[in-house]
């Protein structure tokens, strides 16, 4: 089953962290780091996250999270259906988790990605927010998606 991936970029973790608990029910973050949590709800059947890492507020990234590899293929071909660019990444360390992952960019330049989550990672992985990345792991650049992909 599929689940919707939505990532916001806030400037206050610990306000934002008590707001979306109390919207999500009272329902505590599953990851808590220092500038990132996440919550992995069923109702609504959602991976929510929000993290601190020094980008301007507002929506990062939207996906969709697969649970198996067979839903991945499916979502691949999604994105090449929509004749845009893709980028894909096997065994990507970001967010805290070693994920196979797919990128695109939609019309309006909003990043999604799709991704099966294979374990959990002990750090956050690079962002192409990190000036010192080399690749990106949350969200690419466009200019890195190439339509060849």
């Amino acid at each position: 089953m599929k689940r919707l991936h939505i990532h916001i970029a806030v400037e206050d973790l610990d306000t934002s962290t008590r707001f979306y608990s109390a919207m999500f029910g009272g329902v505590a973050p599953t990851v808590e780091k220092a500038e990132y949590r996440k919550w992995e709800l069923d109702d609504p059947r959602v991976n929510f996250a929000i993290s601190k890492r020094g980008v301007s507020p507002g929506i990062d990234h939207l996906g969709i999270q697969v649970e198996t590899e067979a839903e991945l293929a499916e979502m691949r071909a999604r994105f090449a259906s929509a004749e845009v660019p893709t980028m894909d990444q096997p065994g990507t360390t970001c967010c805290y988790a070693k994920s196979d992952k797919s990128w695109t960019v939609d019309p309006q330049g909003v990043a999604w990605e799709t991704f099966q989550t294979l374990e959990a990672a002990p750090t956050y992985g690079q962002s192409r927010h990190d000036s010192e990345a080399t690749s990106s792991c949350c969200a690419p650049v466009p200019s890195t998606i190439s339509s060849g992909s």
